[in-house]
């Protein structure tokens, strides 16, 4: 009995310590993964952000524009896109590309593909992404469902592997290159009135992964990134808090993390907040109280 007590108290050490240096390590990202200052410039000359012209994708144009990188931004509106590329060629004196493309419709990657295809790409941000609704909603009620299905796998899905696929190559080529998907704290786990949109983000973390993999020989950074509340159009602008990060904040935290492996949530809290949610049981979410609150929870959060 006192050797089994032993074992049993010598693996919850074990536990504890590497939880321990799991937040550690979390704290402290520039010690354990520290980033030269040169180290993107030195992948290429530009970076390539889908969903550019606001939020996440516009914070990640405005970080990668300050560290020396000139810019291709993609979106739908030519207007939010100029405005961006104004205040970038202004502030930062960096190239920047316009490309207006629709990724919610098909067949747009032949149009992407002749504008940067002989560029030297040195960072692809595969950004953007939508939800059905902003309100949480079980899949039958969703407003305009066929359309939406089409929508969705062709923006969260279908967007991100074609990028790839005209930027791969390039990358390959110079053996060099970094691809930063934007996945959801919410792929984790299966997460009831957000399943159309949760499943694409496991899509687009499973993808990164086995990407990763092929890749990672021929000097080629993949990771997924994985947010929680980020202040965006996506989530009707939440007001910033413990959780929620403005999508400046969010941008400069991620790429600390860089290095940190496959994955990442991007910052400390959004890291906590992804360990407890695995550790909520899988049947209190499927619970039809859990449901209602989560979605008057959110529209309380919007507004609503």
């Amino acid at each position: 009995m006192a050797l089994i007590e032993f074992i049993f108290v010598l693996s919850g050490a074990c536990i504890v310590l590497a939880w321990l240096g799991r937040v550690f390590t979390m704290l402290a990202p520039k010690v354990f993964w520290p980033i030269p200052g040169n180290f993107f410039t030195s992948m290429g000359k530009w970076a390539v952000i889908t969903g550019g012209s606001d939020g996440i994708g516009k914070a990640y144009a405005e970080e990668f524009a300050r560290l020396g990188l000139n810019v291709v931004i993609i979106s739908r509106s030519k207007e939010k896109l100029d405005r961006v590329a104004r205040e970038l060629e202004n502030k930062m004196d960096r190239k920047v590309m316009v490309i207006v493309a629709d990724l919610t419709k098909n067949d747009i990657d032949g149009h992407i593909k002749k504008y940067i295809q002989g560029l030297e790409v040195a960072v692809l941000v595969n950004n953007v992404g939508i939800l059905p609704s902003y309100l949480p909603y079980k899949f039958l009620d969703t407003v305009h469902l066929e359309e939406k299905i089409n929508q969705m796998i062709n923006c969260n899905v279908k967007a991100m592997v074609k990028m790839c696929q005209i930027v791969l190559p390039g990358m390959v080529k110079r053996g060099q290159g970094i691809i930063l998907n934007i996945s959801s704290g919410i792929s984790k786990t299966p997460w009831p009135m957000y399943t159309l949109y949760s499943s694409t983000k496991v899509f687009v973390e499973i993808f990164s992964r086995g990407l990763q993999a092929e890749y990672k020989s021929n000097g080629i950074l993949i990771q997924s990134v994985c947010p929680f509340g980020v202040s965006t159009a996506m989530i009707g602008f939440q007001k910033p808090s413990i959780i929620t990060l403005t999508p400046e904040e969010f941008v400069r935290s991620s790429l600390r993390y860089l290095k940190a492996g496959e994955q990442t949530y991007g910052s400390v809290r959004h890291t906590v907040m992804g360990w407890i949610i695995q550790a909520i049981p899988a049947w209190a979410l499927r619970k039809e109280a859990f449901h209602q609150s989560f979605q008057e929870y959110v529209k309380k959060q919007m507004g609503g």
